[in-house]
C-alpha cells in the first residue's frame, strides 16, 4: 500500500470533533424501522453530503453516499468500488398491549433485562410521549416470588397518562427508544445509546473526511445499512446486491472488557480474522497498521452471522469482506461505553487502506491455489 505522490494524512483528527460527532449520532432516534422527527437519517445525510459526490436513500431506508474515484478507465468499463458499511438502526422497543394505562411491550433487537428496569424511554406514539420502564414493587410481590429480579414480560412503560387517554394515543406497534444523552466519562470514555452502532457509522463519516484530503483511484460507496438489529441484515443484504463491490468492508462493535477475549478499549481497530473474513484483506489492513504504528487488535470469530459481514460476503457471487469492530462495553444497553480515539484511528485506517487500492489489489483477492 502506498501513497501517490504529493498525498498527506493527518496523523490526528480533532477528538473533540470525533466526541461532537458521536453525540449527534447517538443522539439522533433510530430503532429498527422509526422515521419520525429527530430521526437518524437526516443527521447522517447532512453530514454526508459535504464528503461525497452524491447521497441516496433506497426504499428500506440505507442512506448511501458515493464518492468516485481517479481510476482511468477504457470504453465501458466500470471504476473498482469498495463498500464501506455501517448500521444505523438501534435497539428499542415495541408496545404490544394497553393495560389499564400501561403499555406492555417487547423487544427490538436484544434488549439486556437486567438494566431495563427505572430507564426513561421515549413511546413514539401520535406524539412522543416520555416515560419509564417500571414493575410492581418488591414489597407488593406474591410471597414465592424472588424479589431480585424481574422479567421483561412482567415490566411495562409508564407514561403518568390516565387510561382513556393512553388508549386514544397510544395503538400496538408503536415504537419505543431509550432516552440517554451521552455522557463523556473519565478517561476519554464516551457512554451513550446506539453507540452499537453509531460508533461506526462515525468512523465512516471521518474516514470521508480523510479522503477529501487525498487521492484514491476506486469508488467509494459509503452505507449506513437499515435493519440489522432484528438480524434481518436488510440494508446490508439489498445493498451489496445494487452496488455489486470488487471488496467490502463491514463495521461493528465488539464486546470489550470482557473475560472471553482481549479486547481492550483504547487499544485500536479490532479486525477480524476467521472464514468470514477475506484473509488478503486481514493481511493487508495489519500491515497497514504496523506501518503506520497505529494501535489494533485482532478477534478470532469463527461461528456464523452475527452482523452485516456475512451478507454483504454472501451476496451474487461473492464479494471480499472483512469485519472491523469498535470495542465497547455495555453492549445492547442504553449506556455502551466507546473510546473515541478507537473510532478515529479506524477511520485513520481505511483512509489509508482505500488510497492504496488499485488494480492489482484484485489480483490479492484470489486464493493462492486458484485454478489456472
Amino acid at each position: 500500500m502506498h501513497f501517490c505522490e504529493g498525498e498527506t494524512l493527518s496523523r490526528e483528527v480533532s477528538s473533540k470533533s470525533t466526541i461532537e460527532l458521536i453525540k449527534r449520532l447517538s443522539l439522533a432516534i433510530g430503532v429498527t424501522g422509526y422515521s419520525g422527527p429527530n430521526a437518524i437519517h437526516p443527521v447522517i445525510v447532512d453530514e454526508m453530503t459535504s464528503l461525497v459526490d452524491r447521497v441516496e436513500q433506497d426504499r428500506m431506508g440505507s442512506i448511501i453516499g458515493v464518492k468516485e474515484g481517479q481510476q482511468r478507465i477504457a470504453g465501458e468499463a466500470s471504476r473498482r468500488k469498495i463498500m464501506l458499511a455501517a448500521h444505523l438502526d438501534e435497539i428499542g422497543a415495541m408496545v404490544t398491549n394497553v393495560d389499564r394505562g400501561f403499555l406492555r411491550f417487547t423487544q427490538v433487537g436484544a434488549l439486556d433485562a437486567r438494566v431495563l428496569m427505572g430507564q426513561e424511554v421515549m413511546v413514539h406514539a401520535r406524539r412522543d410521549l416520555p416515560g419509564v420502564i417500571a414493575s410492581v414493587p418488591p414489597h407488593l410481590l406474591p410471597p414465592n416470588q424472588p424479589a431480585d429480579s424481574v422479567d421483561q414480560t412482567e415490566m411495562y412503560l409508564d407514561v403518568g397518562l390516565p387510561p382513556r387517554q393512553v388508549e386514544k394515543l397510544v395503538q400496538v406497534g408503536n415504537l419505543v427508544s431509550f432516552v440517554s444523552p451521552p455522557v463523556e466519562l473519565l478517561n476519554g470514555l464516551l457512554s451513550g445509546k446506539a453507540m452499537d452502532n453509531r460508533a461506526s457509522v462515525a468512523a465512516m463519516l471521518l474516514c470521508l473526511r480523510e479522503l477529501g484530503k487525498l487521492q484514491h483511484q476506486w469508488d467509494v460507496y459509503t452505507v449506513a445499512t437499515a435493519d440489522e438489529e432484528w438480524g434481518g441484515y436488510v440494508g446490508a443484504t439489498t445493498q451489496a446486491y445494487a452496488i455489486h463491490p470488487d471488496l467490502a468492508i463491514v463495521m461493528d462493535v465488539t464486546f470489550a472488557d470482557v473475560e472471553e477475549n482481549e479486547i481492550k478499549l483504547g487499544n485500536g481497530p479490532v479486525i477480524t480474522v476467521g472464514p468470514n473474513n477475506h484473509p488478503a484483506v486481514c493481511q493487508c489492513l495489519v500491515e497497514i497498521c504496523r506501518e503506520l504504528e497505529l494501535k489494533y487488535q485482532q478477534e478470532a470469530v469463527s461461528g456464523g452471522p452475527g452482523t452485516d459481514a456475512y451478507a454483504v460476503e454472501v451476496s451474487r457471487e461473492g464479494v471480499p469482506t472483512v469485519l472491523i469492530s469498535v470495542p465497547s462495553r455495555n453492549m445492547h444497553s442504553p449506556v455502551e461505553i466507546v473510546h473515541p480515539r478507537d473510532i478515529e484511528r479506524i477511520a485513520r485506517l481505511l483512509a489509508v487502506f482505500i488510497t492504496g487500492l488499485n488494480e492489482d489489489f484484485i489480483e490479492k483477492l484470489v486464493p493462492a491455489w486458484h485454478y489456472q
